[in-house]
């Protein structure tokens, strides 16, 4: 299940207020305007799309706003959750076989899960189902790298725009350098790209690019254990066992969580007694 990820938007509003609140601290209301420039945003922002269009292809290009959202969200996967799953599906196929797995799966919202559980019940080789599933996280991280291929480039032509913007601005300068009143602007001019082009590439083009890295990995991880916990039905292992086996992917934090309700679990067990 996706939820909407607040902390992206929060994390570029932050770094834009704290930008802005140092400006006017210093300069005022005047002073933020100042930092205005719509000539340097046509530099930066025209030449950052011109060489992104260079770069890529329509087909990759049309994907990106749907990569961006993928930054404004977050999968709601609990791993504690999806070891228990295996857990069940293990205990009734040893019960009633693997067949029985497949009304099961009408519960299962994951696809991957699904693939996998059906490969499972066809009768497949473990080490069969093994090299499909690997396979296709394979295919999923290499288009995920693809996807996300896009912003990487951006963080790093948005710099050198703002460098080709400030050299702009000093030619300009130094061709009218009898005009006093044409210094300002083209001096303007010159700092202001350089300044828009490290903002958007540290500010928002590089941290999204790592976000979706991140989510890659994360999504990389879960799909690791599902492996395991297909190979596990499978091979028809003792649910105590795979639910050891899977437990080791845990982090010391969800263990001593998993503990405790266990604990309370028994507590309350024995109360009842």
């Amino acid at each position: 299940m996706k939820r909407n990820d607040l902390l992206t938007p929060i994390g570029i509003f932050v770094g834009v207020t704290m930008i802005m609140v140092g400006i006017y601290s210093n300069g005022g209301f005047a002073g933020v305007l100042s930092f205005v420039q719509v000539t340097s945003i046509v530099i930066v922002l025209g030449g950052l799309s011109a060489a992104l269009l260079v770069n890529f292809n329509l087909k990759e290009i049309k994907i990106t706003w749907k990569v961006l959202k993928e930054a404004f969200t977050r999968d709601e996967q609990n791993l504690r959750e999806l070891i228990q799953l295996f857990v069940r599906l293990s205990e009734r196929a040893r019960r009633e076989g693997l067949l029985a797995l497949e009304t099961d799966l009408e519960e299962v919202e994951d696809p991957f899960i699904k693939k996998g559980i059906l490969l499972a019940v066809d009768g497949i080789e473990p080490e069969v189902i093994n090299d499909i599933l690997n396979a296709e996280i394979s295919a999923i991280e290499e288009r995920h790298t693809k996807g996300r291929a896009i912003f990487d480039k951006a963080a790093e032509y948005a710099p050198a725009w703002g460098m080709i913007g400030t050299l702009i601005g000093l030619v300009l300068m130094l061709d009218n350098l009898t005009d006093p009143s044409t210094l300002g602007p083209n001096m303007a001019v010159a700092l202001l790209t350089t300044l828009y082009g490290t903002i958007l590439a540290n500010l928002v083009f590089q941290p999204i690019a790592g976000k979706l890295e991140n989510k890659t990995d994360q999504e990389m991880f879960m799909k690791q254990v599902i492996i395991e916990g297909v190979i596990g039905v499978q091979s028809g292992q003792n649910p105590k066992i795979l639910e050891e086996k899977l437990s080791a992917f845990l982090s010391e934090d969800d263990k001593l969580q998993q503990e405790d309700e266990e604990e309370d679990f028994m507590g309350e067990a024995a109360n009842e007694a």
